[in-house]
């Protein structure tokens, strides 16, 4: 005879990065299990590619997570921890006034949002007639670069870039050549260069502001927690 069925419930999130409507339910144990092995072997790659798996589970599939852009995947994950194991987190935060005293700080997961900059643009005018179109980074794209040796913020932008356009045409990333692109980035001038980290610095981020106090010195400051990491 068949044991009895668990029911799970099910609610409704709304993706940071286009607007849409998501249906979840919280994490259960065999995923809590999937991501207690990845943390136990402490290595980036394998917590991202855990939190991947749990997030096409317990959003039932709908979600292509390998195109999600990062600030979606911490987003999801964040309003999934809040579900499964409860809202309020307990982190070590480091004073920021002498860099060396950690206090433990209680957040409320439910208040932690993405946050989008004023003027964020994914279209980046490098000339008058010469611009890119960025995407965001995506979990493949930071699983590859994370195992990489190679120069980090050349590869991000390398990676991101989705078209580049002039006055008569529009050229597709996947119609580039590599070496093509490579010298077409490496070409550009440190203030073309700085517009393309412009682009990284102002994207969404999951962040959350809290208030801590050095109970050495007395000081109290503003942090500023962005991405999984500052959260667990």
């Amino acid at each position: 005879m068949a044991l009895p069925q668990l029911a799970t419930a099910k609610y409704e999130l709304t993706l940071p990065s286009t607007g849409e409507k998501v249906e979840y339910r919280p994490f259960l144990v065999k995923e809590e299990k999937i991501l207690m092995i990845a943390q136990s072997t402490g290595d980036q790659s394998d917590i991202l590619r855990a939190v991947e798996q749990i997030i096409d589970s317990c959003t039932f599939g709908k979600l292509d997570v390998k195109t999600l852009p990062m600030f979606d995947l911490e987003y999801i994950f964040i309003q999934l921890r809040s579900k499964s194991v409860g809202s309020e987190v307990e982190v070590s935060i480091t004073c920021p006034d002498d860099r060396e005293t950690k206090v433990s700080v209680n957040i409320n997961l439910d208040s932690v949002q993405c946050v989008r900059e004023v003027g964020h643009d994914n279209n980046i005018k490098l000339t008058d007639t010469i611009g890119i179109i960025m995407d965001y980074p995506r979990v493949t794209s930071v699983n590859r670069i994370v195992a990489s040796d190679a120069d980090t913020a050349f590869n991000i932008i390398k990676d991101c870039v989705r078209q580049i356009y002039d006055t008569e045409n529009v050229y597709d990333k996947n119609d580039m050549d590599e070496k093509e692109l490579d010298e077409f980035l490496e070409s550009m001038s440190h203030d073309q260069f700085e517009k393309m980290q412009n682009f990284f610095d102002t994207m969404p981020k999951v962040k959350h502001t809290v208030k801590v106090k050095n109970p050495n010195t007395g000081v109290e400051s503003d942090v500023v927690l962005e991405g999984l990491n500052s959260f667990f």
